[in-house]
This record gives C-alpha cells, structure tokens and sequence, in this order.
C-alpha cells in the first residue's frame, strides 16, 4: 500500500474559483493530461481562459508517471475539468500523452501509453483519502463518460470526433474501481 504524500502547488487562481461544502462532493473524474509532462500540464492549468473569473482549467489533483501526487486545486473549490460536472465533482489527472499532438487528427486517436504501476498506487491511496475527507463521495468516471461532445476533425472537417477520450483504453477500469470502494457512474461502458 502506497502512503500518501501530496505535495501543495496551487494555481495563482485557485482563490478565485468558486467554494462548496465537502457535502457537494460526490464524483471523481480520472482524466490523462494528453500532454507529455507534468511541466506542460501545469502551463496549461496556469493559463487564463475565462476573462470574467481570470481562471482557467485544471483538475485538483495531478498524479505524475512516478506516482508523484500534486494539488493544484484544493478540494472545497469548484475546478473547471470536466464540462456539466464540475461543481459536484474531483478531477485527478493522470500525466500520459494520450493523443498528443494530435488531439483531433482522425488519424491519430489510439491512446498506447500504459499508466505506470506508481501511478495507480498513488490514485487508489488518494481515492482512499478523498473517501476519508468526504464521506459523500461515491462514483468515480472517466472525463469520456461524462463529456460526449464531438468536434470537427482537423484532418476531415466533415468527421465529427469525441472531444475527450480520457483516461482511454489503458486505464485499468476492474482494478481501480475493485480496490476504491467507489461506484462506476452508472452511464459508463464496461
């Protein structure tokens, strides 16, 4: 079993996301970064994308490939990570490439990269923790389940895409949800 150790990196921003009570919180969203380190995800969290709060997107929690836990977002503050979800929700991010660069090529959806094995320990310890902090907790999804949107292709305008795809078909669903105690959202595929 993995001890818990998370280390405190919030966004200049975080005061500025709107408060909830633990009691709110009742899902965890597991997404992958899609980017190839955790530098680059932490340059795009930093990045402002709404004018009228000067905040921008980010999960609460970023798990790096050597099981490395980070908190860019405290758990009482509304983070925007998953699109309809995120007032009741937690997103933890996984660091892997995902599809990147190439985010919305046709051509190149296959998400290949395994998640390490420190990265899962660490996820099933921080999901014990976060079952500890809040007891109203239940459901755990991935960011593909709840955000079905598609876009545009950038190869093939005419091809519509799912905009996510996270955490793709490498992240170990049986285990995760066997070891955390924690509902799968009842929409999700098996």
């Amino acid at each position: 079993m993995t001890d818990l150790v998370i280390h405190e990196w919030p966004l200049p921003y975080e005061e500025r996301l709107a408060e909830r009570p633990s009691s709110a919180i009742d899902l965890v969203v597991i997404h992958c970064t899609e980017l190839p380190d955790l530098a680059t995800a932490r340059e795009y969290g930093e990045r402002i994308r709404y004018e009228d709060s000067r905040t921008g997107n980010s999960g609460h929690y970023y798990i790096d490939r050597d099981g490395r836990t980070l908190r860019f977002i405290g758990d009482l503050r509304v983070a925007h990570h998953t699109f309809r979800y995120n007032p009741r929700s937690i997103g933890i991010e996984l660091v892997n490439l995902g599809r990147y660069p190439d985010w919305n090529d046709s051509r190149h959806q296959a998400m290949t990269e395994p998640y390490t094995a420190a990265q899962i320990e660490s996820l099933l310890a921080l999901l014990r923790h976060l079952r500890h902090e809040h007891p109203s907790l239940h459901w755990i999804a991935g960011h593909d389940v709840l955000d079905q949107r598609k876009e545009p292709s950038s190869d093939n305008p005419d091809l519509l895409l799912p905009r996510r795809l996270d955490p793709g078909p490498m992240f170990p669903w049986a285990d995760v949800v066997a070891r955390s105690s924690l509902q799968r959202w009842p929409d999700a595929a098996d």
